[in-house]
Formats: structure tokens, sequence, C-alpha cells
């Protein structure tokens, strides 16, 4: 069975990390270029997604999604948390809206702008 590539692999690729390597809120404030205070924001939207709908929530093995599996085959909170933060990133870099959050790039259009600008 083929892993699906997870969001921080994708980040670290584009990067130039380690596919497993981990990171600080600070580390993908610094490196995204978005304030810690909107990264930190999505983290606690995606913890509490995590609470209020589980159902969503990827399967730790397969990372597949709407699976009906028991909580503790699913990613923790704090997974689904900083997985939310790295998808925020990941689209954003690549030119996309993202999903999730968009009013927190509406509400900050001054530094969006100047990111959109960038990437």
């Amino acid at each position: 069975m083929v892993k699906m590539k997870t969001n921080k692999q994708e980040f670290n690729k584009r990067h130039g990390f380690k596919p497993n390597q981990s990171h600080t809120m600070q580390e993908l404030s610094q490196i995204s270029g978005f304030p810690i205070d909107i990264l930190e924001q999505i983290d606690d939207r995606g913890q509490g997604a995590w609470k209020t709908n589980i159902r969503s929530v990827r399967t730790k093995e397969t990372f597949k999604k709407n699976e009906n599996k028991p909580r503790s085959q699913k990613l923790s909170a704090q997974q689904w948390g900083i997985a939310r933060v790295y998808s925020f990133i990941n689209k954003f870099e690549k030119g996309a809206l993202p999903n999730h959050d968009i009013d927190l790039l509406r509400d900050n259009f001054d530094i969006t702008w100047k990111l959109y600008k960038r990437v």
C-alpha cells in the first residue's frame, strides 16, 4: 500500500527539508511569512474540528478521510491542528486559496497581499 503524501511532507519537499522533519509554529511563521498569531488560530481551529467532527479527521496509518474508526485510530487533536496549518501554507504557496480559514486571509489583507506577491 502506498501512503499518501502528507501536507508536512509536501511542505518539507518544497522547502528542502527531510520528508518527516517537524517544525515549531515559530519556524513555520519564519519560513512562510505568516504571523504566528494567524498560524496559531488555524491550529486552534484544527484542534476544535477534531473535537467536533472526528469523522473528517484522517486515520493514523492510511491518512484516509471519512473512515468510521474510533478516535484512537485517528490523528490526535495536536496532529490535526498542525496538519491544518501545513495545509493552509501549502495551498497559499501554490497560489490557491485554502478551503478553510479564508476569513483570516481577508481579515489580514495587507499581510496576505504582501505574501501573495512573493509567491
